[in-house]
């Protein structure tokens, strides 16, 4: 059958038309679903349309999806508006107004969460006790997080956050773009091959006889595999008790001798400090300078990865590390 110029506008309508048909009655297919979860199960009746997060960068899964939140938690860390510029590059692309900002500054505000009357919480990737958990289950449905407050990696965080949407197969996918884009920019870089990493944090470089230390539960530890380093054994002995962060005295600092790189928040001011420290300084990564100091800006920010932080920022977050390693050398 020959088709005329002038019937394909009609035909081009009815396949589209068709084609959306479709892809609503594929979403429908999904739902109702069930998310097992550490604070118990949530089931998702039908898609949600109107989507809130709490805490920190479970509004990023959406965006990153191409769905632009009705609200989420304002940044408190790094930015100036609320807005941490990666988050603020996608609602751009999107053509998305700016979501209501929840202020969480003392704790996650229930009842701006429900005056955005959303169909779904994400919350994947936070704090949330169980009297968090149930008040905002009378709000809408929400995805807590899988094992432990705060613990949540950023493949975790897209798969539970996405699973809540109904698009686990999207997120799936975005979790393999990215890395790819880790691991060239991670081969970029051969001198991280081999070399231990720990993050240390909350230093004061007035009063070094404590140090604090984040542990293998955390996020920003766990991104140190992603981009080529290893776990120093000392690090992961000190993991033991499933707590995201530990603190021992600085007389005991000869347990980390196994560790090439130090990563921080703090300034100059604070590496010379450790350095001048008659304790610190028997570290290898302080005596090497192998320090990577981080600040509140965007690369400090995104030391803890996001779906959509870590390619912003990666570039210059491996190029600090790929620095460091070179002292060690």
């Amino acid at each position: 059958m020959r088709i005329k110029l002038h019937q394909l506008a009609p035909l081009a309508v009815l396949l589209l038309s068709m084609s959306a048909l479709q892809t609503a009655a594929d979403d429908a297919a999904r739902f109702p679903l069930d998310i097992k979860h550490a604070l118990g199960t949530t089931t998702i009746a039908k898609k949600p349309i109107r989507i809130a997060t709490v805490a920190w960068a479970n509004h990023e899964v959406p965006l990153a999806l191409g769905i632009v939140p009705v609200g989420m938690a304002a940044a408190n860390f790094g930015d100036d508006d609320g807005l941490l510029p990666w988050v603020s590059e996608r609602l751009k692309e999107l053509n998305g107004n700016p979501p209501r900002l929840f202020d969480e500054g003392d704790g996650i505000d229930f009842e701006a969460v429900a005056e955005t009357q959303p169909d779904v919480i994400l919350a994947a990737y936070s704090g949330l006790n169980r009297n968090d958990y149930a008040t905002l289950s009378q709000i809408a449905p929400v995805v807590a997080y899988p094992q432990a407050p705060w613990s949540t990696d950023w493949r975790e965080t897209i798969r539970f956050d996405s699973a809540g949407l109904g698009m686990a197969t999207e997120g799936e996918t975005l979790i393999s773009d990215i890395e790819k884009k880790i691991a060239a920019e991670v081969a970029k870089y051969p001198e991280l091959k081999g070399k231990s990493a720990m993050f240390v944090t909350h230093l004061d470089a007035t009063d070094l006889s404590i140090v604090n230390f984040y542990t293998s539960q955390d996020t920003r530890v766990r991104f140190f595999k992603d981009l080529g380093l290893s776990m120093p054994k000392s690090v992961a002995q000190a993991s033991s008790n499933g707590s995201f962060a530990g603190s021992i005295s600085a007389e005991q600092i000869d347990m980390f001798d196994d560790v090439d790189i130090v990563v921080t928040y703090g300034n100059q001011q604070l590496v010379e400090a450790m350095k001048a420290n008659p304790l610190l300084a028997r570290m290898p990564a302080v005596r090497h300078d192998a320090i990577v100091t981080l600040g509140r800006d965007p690369v400090g920010t995104a030391a803890n990865p996001t779906p959509l932080s870590i390619t912003w920022v990666l570039p210059a977050y491996v190029a600090k590390l790929a620095e460091a390693a070179r002292k060690t050398e």
